[in-house]
């Protein structure tokens, strides 16, 4: 199992970072704003156009530290690693999987499954802890038609199928997701899922806890010797890490839709945050990134009891566990990937 160690974010737009002996160095302009030490860290992401020093670059390669940038609403740029020592007779294995549409689709509809009992269990558990505010018979209605897409995906092996019965099952839950948002409604509504760009502030905190996901699941996959950007569900398109996000899926909800859920219903973030462009975009000032990146670093270390494993690991070691788990089945040690089951 994979130690969990920190990522530094660095949010300050103009921020600089170079290599100071074993120290990153994080300068805007001639200020210095901090040193860090390179063996406390797993991952840098850097929010901002500045950059970074080729001796950091350099340095955080040969220690196998990510560096990431981002831009300042979170979209992926590109994503510095070091030396590939993938095993090449396990990636040779998921390509030919990847090629088979069937065989992708036996991996992908439980990554499917997944998916839908995690969306129905949020959905169960807020009916259970706040049954005086929501609608509960609605809810249940929900709930027992992803239950029923459930057993239809089981049975799956056709990945068009597949795609329509999780695309049905994703509006399904969509359309009852504003219900789960009981405080500062006036400034917190969900209307549908917007991307590029988002279009209010739900959508806006959905994208970045998606994109912190899809880093994450990223590396967790490299750390296992597979390719991020051969998929299963999601099929071959240069640049995108078609495999991070099949394995994300099982994920989004428990981990990132929770995540904005409590940011929202705890008062942690409000409207003030938020501003919008004269294209209709929604996006966060520095301050708000900075809370949700603390809110998502702070997740990370909670414990939890993993579903499969049995074993007791933080929330931020979930994406490596499940990248190891679908790298025994890919070797033929498991027979069938077994997904990340929440309740």
């Amino acid at each position: 199992m994979r130690k969990l160690l920190n990522t530094l974010f660095v949010t300050t737009q103009d921020a600089y970072l170079s290599l100071d002996g074993e120290n990153i160095v994080v300068k805007n302009e001639e200020e210095t704003l901090g040193r860090y030490p390179l063996h406390n860290l797993e991952a840098v992401c850097t929010f901002g156009y500045a950059g970074a020093s080729p001796a950091l670059m350099g340095a955080c390669a040969a220690r196998n530290i990510s560096l990431t940038f981002l831009t300042r609403n979170g979209r992926f740029l590109a994503r510095v690693i070091g030396e590939d020592r993938g095993n090449v007779v396990l990636r040779k294995e998921q390509y030919r999987i990847s090629d088979n549409e069937r065989r992708s689709a036996l991996v992908a509809r439980n990554i499917i499954v997944g998916k839908l009992y995690n969306s129905k269990w949020i959905l169960e558990r807020a009916t259970r802890d706040y049954p005086l505010r929501i609608d509960v018979d609605r809810m249940k209605r929900v709930t027992a038609s992803l239950s029923e897409t459930m057993k239809l995906v089981r049975n799956v092996e056709d990945l068009g199928i597949l795609r329509g019965l999780e695309g049905t099952a994703a509006v399904q839950y969509n359309s009852v997701f504003d219900d789960l948002i009981l405080q500062q409604k006036e400034h917190f509504s969900f209307r549908g899922r917007s991307k590029r760009p988002p279009l209010d502030n739900v959508n806006a905190l959905l994208s970045f806890a998606y994109t912190l996901l899809a880093n994450d699941m990223k590396a967790a996959l490299e750390a296992v010797g597979l390719d991020a950007y051969v998929g299963f569900l999601h099929r071959d398109r240069p640049g995108r890490a078609s495999l991070a996000l099949d394995l994300m899926e099982e994920l989004r909800g428990v981990y990132a839709d929770r995540l904005v859920l409590s940011l929202i219903n705890k008062r942690i973030i409000n409207s003030k945050g938020f501003h919008k462009k004269e294209n209709g975009a929604v996006i966060m000032d520095e301050d708000t990134r900075k809370q949700v990146l603390k809110a998502w670093q702070e997740r990370k270390q909670e414990k939890i009891i993993h579903p499969y494993l049995h074993e007791k690991i933080s929330w931020g070691l979930v994406p490596y566990a499940q990248a190891l788990l679908l790298a025994r089945f890919i070797r033929g040690d498991l027979d069938e990937y077994p997904p990340f089951l929440w309740k």
